[in-house]
């Protein structure tokens, strides 16, 4: 079976609107995230990581647009449209779109939006995306809570091997909103400091945006720099609750065992770990759990939330396209606001971004109702 990989990316973020611009910051342990009082989306100051709008209007104008489209219509389509750029493949009849986003355009629903609110179904987010650059399938909408992201990347990889599509461009996105937020408020999940990933003093989450995309490919040829080997992905419901996560990480264990036994690989081969880690309470003890199930307890281990915070539906994409540059760079990145260690189970936590030489690394994912998916990748040689 010929080998799927993941190349050309782009991430918009507030670092700025190309992928090496996130980086860089992370690779300085830089945070994105700052503290805002806006009353329309959150009655009291939120530490969060919100898309400058003036900014992404710009580069949106950019594209010259012929109506109007959405916040996260923009962020996807400018996150996109660089991904398309730099690959160069032609979008024709065996190009795919997957769109990774767990709520959507779930601003049109409020008071002040001038749109229609039948803009909030995601068959119409798919078809505004597809239409503007001129895809010729309908595009796939996965929205498969905080997995969503990572979960298209094998979508994606399993089009591909079934002869599907010969490449699929994934994006992903979601927005920092009024419904979120009192969501997680109600949840009394929100942390108004920056968020400390498996931390003894962590206390909840920060909500951040970005749009992200990559392009995942079978074609061996012109790939970019950092482009990675899928070597193997799994997901698994473990049916726990709707929104806490099993109490022995049973389905993001059994996520990992899958992708290893797909991947040919053993724990041991496993390079560093980029984690969901949210920072709540039952989330990280949860994801500890599982990696000493994996035995991968001593495996360098990072959550990038303390960066961009929970981006949602494009969180696992993210931080896979941030690990396919570490893996490149041959760099840990510092788990941001870890100090020390506050599960049950021992973890690798990296403190503090070193180099190290490396070839794999695993990344995971755990959402609401249960859902769990890991994937692993190779770094290409360059």
């Amino acid at each position: 079976m010929s080998e799927i990989y993941l190349s050309h990316n782009n991430v918009v973020s507030n670092y700025g609107f190309d992928s090496l611009a996130a980086v860089n910051e992370i690779k300085q342990e830089k945070s994105s995230l700052q503290l805002i009082d806006d009353s329309q989306i959150l009655s009291k100051p939120v530490c969060t990581s919100r898309m400058d709008t003036e900014k992404l209007k710009e580069a949106f104008a950019l594209l010259n647009p012929r109506e109007s489209y959405t916040r996260l219509e923009q962020l996807l389509i400018v996150s996109l449209e660089k991904t398309i750029k730099a690959s160069g493949v032609p979008l024709n009849e065996r190009v795919g779109l997957l769109i990774s986003t767990t709520k959507g355009n779930i601003d049109v629903l409020d008071t002040q939006n001038p749109f229609p609110e039948e803009r909030a179904y995601l068959t119409v987010l798919g078809d505004k995306i597809k239409d503007f650059f001129g895809f010729q399938h309908e595009a796939m909408v996965l929205s498969n809570a905080c997995v969503s992201g990572v979960l298209a990347i094998a979508v994606a990889k399993r089009f591909i091997q079934q002869g599907t599509y010969d490449h699929v461009f994934v994006v992903g996105g979601d927005l920092v909103t009024k419904f979120i937020l009192s969501g997680f408020n109600a949840f009394q999940a929100l942390s108004d400091a920056p968020c400390k990933p498996y931390d003894k003093d962590r206390v909840g989450i920060n909500i951040g945006e970005v749009g992200s995309s990559v392009l995942v490919t079978k074609n061996p040829n012109a790939l970019a720099k950092e482009s990675v080997v899928v070597l193997g992905e799994a997901s698994c419901n473990d049916a726990n609750h709707i929104s806490g996560p099993s109490r022995t990480g049973e389905g993001l264990f059994r996520s990992i065992e899958s992708a290893m036994k797909q991947a040919r690989i053993s724990a041991s081969e496993i390079d560093c770990i980029s984690a969901h880690g949210t920072a709540t309470i039952f989330n990280d003890e949860m994801e500890a759990i599982a990696f000493n199930r994996a035995n991968l307890q001593a495996t360098p281990i990072n959550s990038l939330k303390g960066y961009f915070g929970h981006t949602l539906g494009a969180s696992g994409l993210i931080e896979t396209i941030v690990g396919m540059h570490s893996l490149h760079q041959n760099t840990l990145f510092c788990s941001k606001g870890f100090e020390e260690l506050g599960v049950s189970k021992p973890l690798n936590v990296i403190g503090k971004t070193t180099q190290k030489s490396l070839d794999i690394f695993l990344k995971t994912a755990s959402g609401f109702g249960g859902c769990n998916t890991a994937t692993i990748f190779k770094k290409v040689a360059s």
